[in-house]
């Protein structure tokens, strides 16, 4: 491992999407090397295709065959696939899925094996990346099974707003048998200890939403709000949790209300994503809170309407490297931090 750098682990998408010109653009700026050491999981003649098309010249990739061999001052790129491979741009493929998939298997197992420090995934399409070793339907779930205890959480994150979601890529016809008073204190502490450890805000303030319009209307529109969600609040507030709620979601962001929390969760998906996307489309991050490793990706799909044609924003993607960089050091810190107090205690206890 590097002392000075942490060592990004970078997926490659949708070989048909515009991962890689977000990857490319993003490290166009040779500033992003004096940040992090990165290494894509892909193929070479995958990625220089990509560079071709968009018309540029000035950058190259590191060939590298592991991380031993990896150079901190270049964009490394690891080859989990030798073969050619046809490129489709904006289309919906079965190679756009296969490829994809290999480059996430591959960054994964390196993640796992310690080999990079955090991984950062380009969009891939959730239906043509379902194999016979994949039926999950997306980064989150995949993730969560390789690395936790069902304990993962859907965090969008942006410069004025946080919003989490209780039940994440689900039908909407699903959602109310999927909310537990359970699920939802379970969701209200993973992003409690997430606040904390991944951003050091040491008291957080959380903001839940209702479910239905109005939150229920005290049972007028809708009881989930009484039966389910109000209990997992008291019982979060019985554990000295600053935990509010909950809230109308269409008056809390149109009233700027979210502004007086350090972050909300939202029941389901749309719910909460968007009016985050309204609010931070193109430089919000998606990070995969509540387990062991450090995953972010950029709030945005694949793309598929823009690929090719040099015109997508590598914002996001860029700051999904700077937010995955961010939790790890303060990660770091703060286990360093824990365990000078637990020896500083041992020392005193001694003396």
């Amino acid at each position: 491992m590097s002392e000075e750098k942490v060592i990004v682990g970078i997926t490659q998408g949708d070989i048909n999407g515009i991962g890689l010109e977000v990857i490319i653009k993003t490290f166009l700026n040779p500033q992003m090397l004096e940040l992090c050491t990165p290494v894509i999981f892909g193929s070479n003649k995958t990625a220089s295709y990509h560079r071709k098309t968009l018309n540029i010249e000035e950058f190259s990739f590191n060939q590298i065959r592991n991380i031993a061999e990896i150079n901190h001052k270049r964009v490394n790129i690891i080859n989990v696939y030798e073969e050619e491979v046809e490129i489709e741009l904006g289309k919906q493929t079965l190679n756009g899925g296969k490829y994809a998939l290999k480059s996430l298997v591959a960054a994964a197992d390196a993640l796992a094996q310690g080999d990079i420090d955090v991984l950062v995934t380009a969009p891939i399409n959730k239906e043509n990346i379902q194999a016979p070793d994949f039926k999950f339907p997306g980064h989150t779930e995949y993730l969560d099974e390789k690395f936790g205890t069902g304990n993962s959480l859907m965090f969008l994150l942006s410069d004025t707003l946080r919003v989490a979601v209780v039940t994440g890529h689900i039908p909407v016809a699903n959602i109310s048998q999927e909310l537990s008073t359970e699920k939802i204190l379970k969701k209200i502490n993973i992003l409690h200890r997430s606040l904390i450890h991944d951003f050091s805000i040491r008291t957080p303030k959380i903001a839940v939403l209702g479910l239905n319009p109005h939150a229920g209307d005290n049972g007028i529109i809708g009881n989930e709000e009484n039966t389910t969600i109000i209990p997992a609040i008291n019982k979060a507030k019985e554990n000295n949790l600053l935990v509010y709620g909950p809230y109308p979601a269409d008056g809390f962001f149109g009233n700027e209300t979210y502004k007086k929390f350090d972050a909300v969760l939202a029941m389901y998906h749309d719910q909460g994503l968007i009016p985050f996307k309204t609010i931070s489309f193109n430089s919000g991050v998606n990070f995969t809170a509540g387990l062991p490793i450090i995953r972010t990706s950029p709030d945005h799909g694949t793309a598929y309407d823009i690929a090719g044609k040099n015109i997508a924003s590598e914002e996001s993607f860029r700051k999904a490297i700077y937010v995955a960089i961010d939790i790890y050091k303060t990660r770091k810190q703060n286990t360093e931090l824990t365990a000078n107090t637990l020896k500083f205690g041992f020392i005193k206890k001694e003396r």
